[in-house]
């Protein structure tokens, strides 16, 4: 035998490349990390406290400015990201006979889940009474800032503009300062994007060349995304962090009750009710929570339903197995008008918490409003997603006083960050059961180990070709 030959059959040496740890290389210990640094970071900084003059000290402010950027960084994919993937998804539905159904089943599933998280938030008051623990105490009432209505929705619903943005603003005061930001509704994107994606599939070929556009444009917009989630460790340190020190746990005070029922109302629909409907469908409670606890973890620091669905999204495709011309339908929609959490737990806690406060015994056919109103009301907030303008509609539409509003202030930060957590876990459930119901669901991604394919952004350009060629294919000649 040759020296060559030898050589050639020689086994290779193995490489010297040292392999990096699990938890340095897994997306979803790099935010648990985040989370525990955070805690700490934002614990030293309360413990320094304010400077002389009663601003911020340096670690609190880079925390703040740490977790505020990476919000704003997400919430400025958002509005693309709502456009091309809707406009997108409704080009495809040429090829989806049960387009209809798919929406009817969406928002009928959005109506069962929040009913059932009502109902819980019925309960739990009634039985734990939060309010009578409130009653007596120096708890100040004050007037909401915002006050959600249905002629609000209404109103709401027509486009103001192409891309839905507003600007507000507000005078300082004091110093008599001006001060104004620009933000944007995301109920009118997605009409504005729907009427777009009807219009382009109503045209037809001479559409093409935008549809092209569009497809690529989203690719484009997935990757930035992709950076933007990979550095979610870091923002997730920003924002612990400075809710550590803005918030603390010493502000509940007389409130501890009202947060204590909350929280367990939110645990039992996010570790009962949930697991329960993923079983009834033949699915793996293991590989839901671990597909949504990324994002469930992001919505959790960033208190942002809107901020956290780029990763909501993303998620729920790629880690639930939804199709994406599905979920860049349902998620976004979600994000508006299905809130667990904010719009169906909270208000009806809140709103028996404050008659309770006041001494207001409620009839039977009051309960039954809330029920409605938390069920079919969430969308009279879409405009200006919020947990307190639900709350002032659910308190208008029963009769008490609006003041009540703020005996809930003080601790809003607080329980916000459970509520928001727990809208995005809904977000991405309902799109993942319809998907099941419907067979469209890929249960071999869904059941796939956890490699951090929701954060590989490899597969995005193969994909938009591949659709890219096969729209392109002729199509036969019209008769």
């Amino acid at each position: 035998m040759s020296q060559a030959t030898s050589q050639a059959k020689a086994p290779e040496a193995p490489s010297s490349k040292p392999r990096l740890p699990k938890w340095m290389t897994s997306f979803g210990w790099q935010i648990i990390a985040g989370l525990v640094l955070g805690l700490v970071l934002g614990s030293i900084a309360r413990n320094i406290g304010a400077d002389a003059e009663g601003n911020p000290n340096g670690l609190h402010a880079t925390l703040s400015v740490i977790g505020s950027s990476y919000v704003t960084l997400l919430k400025a994919a958002v509005v693309p990201l709502i456009f091309t993937a809707i406009v997108s998804s409704i080009v495809g539905l040429r090829k989806v006979t049960n387009a209809a159904r798919l929406a009817g089943q969406t928002l009928l599933w959005f109506a069962i889940t929040a009913l059932i998280a009502v109902s819980i938030g019925i309960a739990l008051s009634v039985i734990l009474r939060p309010g009578d623990a409130a009653s007596g105490s120096e708890l100040q009432t004050q007037d909401p800032s915002r006050v959600g209505s249905w002629w609000n929705f209404l109103i709401g619903l027509v486009p103001s503009n192409f891309l839905g943005l507003g600007v507000g603003g507000g005078v300082d005061l004091e110093t008599g300062a001006l001060s104004a930001s620009a933000n944007f509704n995301v109920l009118q994107v997605i009409v504005v994007s729907a009427a777009v994606g009807i219009a382009a599939l109503k045209i037809g070929k001479k559409a093409e060349p935008f549809i092209t556009l569009t497809e690529s444009a989203l690719a484009i917009i997935q990757k930035i995304l992709w950076w933007i989630i990979r550095i979610a460790p870091i923002g997730t340190l920003g924002l612990i962090g400075n809710a550590i020190v803005s918030y603390g746990w010493d502000k509940m005070g007389t409130l501890t009750a009202f947060v204590g029922v909350l929280y367990l109302g939110l645990a039992i629909v996010l570790f009962i009710v949930y697991p329960v409907l993923v079983k009834a469908h033949g699915l793996s409670i293991r590989q839901y929570f671990s597909g949504v606890w990324p994002a469930v973890q992001l919505g959790f620091v960033s208190r942002s339903s809107i901020g956290t669905l780029p990763l909501t999204e993303r998620v729920t495709e790629r880690n639930l197995g939804v199709p994406r011309g599905y979920a860049s339908f349902a998620v976004p929609l979600g994000a508006t008008t299905k809130m667990d959490g904010c719009a169906s737990l909270y208000p009806a806690i809140a709103a028996i918490f404050i008659a309770q406060f006041f001494g207001i015994e409620l009839t039977l056919v009051q309960y039954l409003l809330i029920v409605i109103v938390s069920v079919v009301g969430s969308a009279a907030t879409a405009g200006t997603t919020g947990a307190t303008v639900m709350l002032t509609l659910t308190l208008s539409t029963l009769g008490l006083p609006l003041e009540g509003v703020g005996l809930l202030l003080a601790v809003d930060p607080i329980v916000d960050m459970g509520r928001t957590a727990l809208n995005v876990a809904g977000q991405a459930l309902v799109p993942t059961i319809v998907a099941k119901r419907e067979g469209i669901l890929d249960e071999e991604l869904y059941n796939a180990p956890r490699k951090g394919l929701a954060f590989d952004n490899t597969d995005v350009a193969d994909n938009v070709e591949t659709r890219l060629e096969s729209e392109s294919a002729p199509e036969p000649a019209e008769r």
